[in-house]
Parts: C-alpha cells; structure tokens; sequence
C-alpha cells in the first residue's frame, strides 16, 4: 500500500516511541516482513510487497496483525489463469495452491497434484456410474475399455475422452489373464496401474503412470474417476475382426460397445464383404444383447435355472402335467430366440435368424461364415445406481 510522506512520518514517530530494535529515527518505513520483523532502510529494496495495518496495541516485540501479498493483484489473477489452464482445477482450489505456494506457478501445479491423492481417497467411494468405452484395436485384437465418472457431463470433457482413448491403446499392447473363453478375454485394472501412460493433450500431457493420471483426472473434473474394466477379443484363426459403438462423441469412444470375430477358409476373399457383414453383425450384437453364441453352449447353470423357473409359471396355470411339459419346452425355445445369439432374429431383417442370414451368405461367397465369438459392453452396467425422488428406476445389467 502506498504511504505518503505524512503517513510514513506518523508511522515512524509511532514505531519508534514503541522502541522497536533494529530501526534508527532517520529512516522511514514503507513496508513490514510477514513475521513480525521490522524492515528498514536499505532492507526494504529486499522484501517483496507486503504491508501491516494495525492499532498501537497491536505492535510489541512478539509481532504485527498483518495482511500479506506476493505480487500484486493483476499477476495473481493472471497466475490464477494460468493455472486453471494448465490444470482444470477447481479456481478455490487453484486460489489455495498458488497462495500456500507463495504465488510460486511450478510449486502450485506440484501441490495440486499433491492434494489430489487426498481428493480421489476422498471421492472414491461415490457411486461412478457415467462415463464412456473406449476402443482400438489391430488386425489380431479389439479391447475395449471403461472409464467411469459420475456424471455425463464430465463424460462429455475432453480430457476425460482423451485419458480414456489413450487407455485403451495402452490396454492394446497388455496380454490378457488366464481368463480366456472363445478368444475373449479380461484384463484386470490393477495391471495398468504402474503402466506408463502416454499422454498428449494441452491441459494434460507427458508421461506418467495410469494411477497417477486417474489421480489428477479426478483433481481435474472434481468427480470420482476410475478405471472400472477392460476386455480384449482376440481371433485365432483366419478371418476378421468386426466392432461397432452406439452413443458415439466421436471415433474409438461410446457407451455401448459390440464387437465379433468372423472366422473363414479364405482370410482374404470377400473382404469388403466380410466387413459390412461384420460391422450389422456386430451392430446386431449391441441391439440384441445375446449371452451366447449357440444353443450348444447355453450353460447349464442358465438353462436349468431357465427351466424351474418356467415350470412354476406353468404349474400356476393348474393344467395336467403332460401340458405342463409342452408349455416349458415351448418357453425353452422362446428363451433360446432371445439370448443365443444364432438363435435370435437379424435385426436388419426379422424374417429370418442370424443362423439362417449366415446360411445364405456361405451359400453365395462359395465357403462357410461361423462366428468365432463376440462381446458387447454397456457403461454403467451392474453398478447400483441410487435413484432420488421424480427419478425413473435405472436398468442395471449384469456385466
């Protein structure tokens, strides 16, 4: 604060009759240090701008009631700026970070980061039910994987869609568990956790461990963020693999997810045709939502639990048992119709199963089309998700 000459005059008759040591009466006063010390003379060339305010009680050997700054108000709101920039942080958090960091932009970044393990802590156990799939894949291999958030709106950021694309080309070059059933298979999250991470966007770049990212992902969007799971569909035969996503922001990423492997004699005849196929195919797997891919493999576990349930329903009907029978293998089939997926109707043609529109096409390219297998993925599904009043009941699937 700019004194002038009377002020300063008043203040150095005042501090001197207080007889504050170290300051002769020849010299005037323009600034005081943040612990109580005195500055004088040539001492003050070397303070940064601060300055005391206080009541004559308030000054004695033991300190001032003071109001300390670093820098001056325009640079605050320019570091402050700036920080929010690079990070994406909350501005009261960017605020406390740069004042606890003596206005130091570097010290403040550090710190942000820091306190962001104590947030995510804080934030994990909220419910993260939002987010997004993120795809890629090669020749050989599609994975797939979830990154949840809490709401859509953070789903919907472009740092989130960045971390979550560039997760999924690291899921691509990590082998998969022992886990593997019909080349499909899972990779547990706690493999990522100490990978590398490469990242390249403005707000987030360098690299740094999948932990570490999520961490400041979750500093970033103020919610919690996590890495829920990830699939991989690998094909080991000749053939293709086919993938297709629904509620698309933009390429690689969605909220629903199909993908299949076709299998073939010729791996490169009818390519282009292979791959229209695939691609309705795997659309049909996203709409349809089969459990497997024929009757043969519908477990047992599913089927006799499929059955009880149907004959209670027909044994309330209170017809003869002979009829009963006939009304659970009727059922049976319908059942088969909705989850096996050769069993169930093409959806860009419903006059004819999937296991009939494969058929035809074998019959008219010359060699057989089988499905090799396939894997659909829904954001969200089997999280509970609390419902608050004038809210519809969330469909919660099993993963």
């Amino acid at each position: 604060m700019a004194l002038s000459k009377v002020a300063k005059r008043h203040l150095h008759n005042l501090i001197n009759n207080l007889g504050v040591p170290g300051c002769s009466s020849h010299r005037f006063y323009s600034t005081f240090s943040s612990r109580s010390v005195p500055l004088c003379g040539d001492d003050v060339k070397q303070t940064t701008f601060k300055y005391a305010v206080a009541a004559p009680s308030m000054f004695s050997a033991s300190g001032f009631l003071f109001r300390s700054y670093s820098v001056s108000g325009s640079d605050q709101i320019s570091l402050i700026k700036q920080l929010r920039e690079r990070t994406s942080a909350p501005m009261q958090d960017v605020k406390s970070a740069l004042v606890d960091s003596n206005w130091d932009i570097e010290a403040a970044q550090k710190e942000l980061r820091r306190r962001g393990k104590v947030l995510a802590s804080k934030k994990s156990g909220r419910a993260a039910v939002e987010g997004l799939l993120a795809l890629e894949q090669d020749e050989n291999k599609a994975v797939v994987v979830e990154l949840n958030c809490e709401t859509d709106f953070v789903a919907r950021n472009d740092i989130f869609q960045h971390v979550a694309s560039s997760l999924a080309k690291l899921a691509l070059t990590v082998e998969g568990s022992s886990q593997q059933v019909s080349g499909t298979f899972s990779v547990e999250p706690e493999k990522f956790e100490d990978l590398q991470l490469k990242l390249d966007h403005p707000k987030l770049s360098g690299e740094r461990t999948v932990q570490s990212a999520i961490t400041e992902l979750t500093v970033m969007m103020g919610e919690n963020v996590k890495l829920r799971r990830c699939y991989a569909l690998s094909k080991n035969s000749p053939g293709i693999l086919s993938t297709y996503l629904h509620s698309s922001p933009r390429q690689g990423l969605g909220r629903l997810a199909g993908i299949l492997s076709l299998e073939v004699e010729d791996g490169h005849a009818f390519l282009d045709a292979l791959h229209n196929v695939g691609s309705e195919l795997a659309m049909h797997i996203v709409a349809a939502k089969p459990l497997f891919i024929s009757k043969e493999l519908v477990s047992s576990e599913a089927l006799d639990s499929e059955r009880e349930i149907l004959k209670s329903q027909a044994e309330a009907s209170g017809k003869p048992q002979l009829a009963i029978e006939k009304m659970v293998e009727g059922r049976l089939r319908k059942y088969y119709e909705e989850v096996v997926f050769m069993e169930q109707k093409f959806f860009l043609n419903d006059a004819m199963a999937v296991k009939t529109w494969l058929e035809n096409l074998s019959r008219e390219i010359g060699f057989p089309v089988k499905i090799g297998s396939f894997l659909r993925m829904e954001v969200g599904e089997g999280i509970e998700k609390v419902v608050t009043a004038g809210e519809s009941e969330p469909v919660a699937q099993a993963a």
